[in-house]
């Protein structure tokens, strides 16, 4: 499995984050276009990208490269699905995930157990 990092911050430690899989996935940090159309063309499985609001910066060339209906915004200033709503989320073929920085240690765990890590 290949992830891919984009977002507009905290790129590094959006990829620390998810790196905690080891081997078991390879992790790349990408700029946004590189990092949506990397799943767009099969050359990755899934994107995480953090923002201040967890869905323009995080998604938005995601949103534009895969379609709303590929990305999902897990959490935002002040609010954050719950654990059942991110895996829901994952659940239903989920591609590209954003969330704001202050959320990164709480949803990346969770979108990793949903990918079954």
């Amino acid at each position: 499995m290949k992830i891919v990092v984009g977002g507009q911050i905290d790129k590094q430690k959006v990829y620390d984050a998810v790196k905690v899989v080891g081997d078991r996935a390879t992790v790349e940090i990408k700029d946004d276009i590189a990092a949506a159309m990397a799943v767009k063309t099969g050359q990755a499985d899934y994107y995480f990208g953090a923002c201040k609001t967890g869905g323009g910066g995080a998604l938005a060339m995601a949103i534009a490269l895969l379609g709303m209906n590929q990305c999902a915004t897990v959490s935002m200033p002040g609010k954050m699905l719950s654990e059942e709503e991110i895996l829901a989320q994952v659940k239903a073929g989920k591609k590209a995930f954003g969330f704001t920085d202050q959320h990164i240690e709480k949803v990346v765990p969770i979108i990793l157990k949903g990918l079954g890590f």
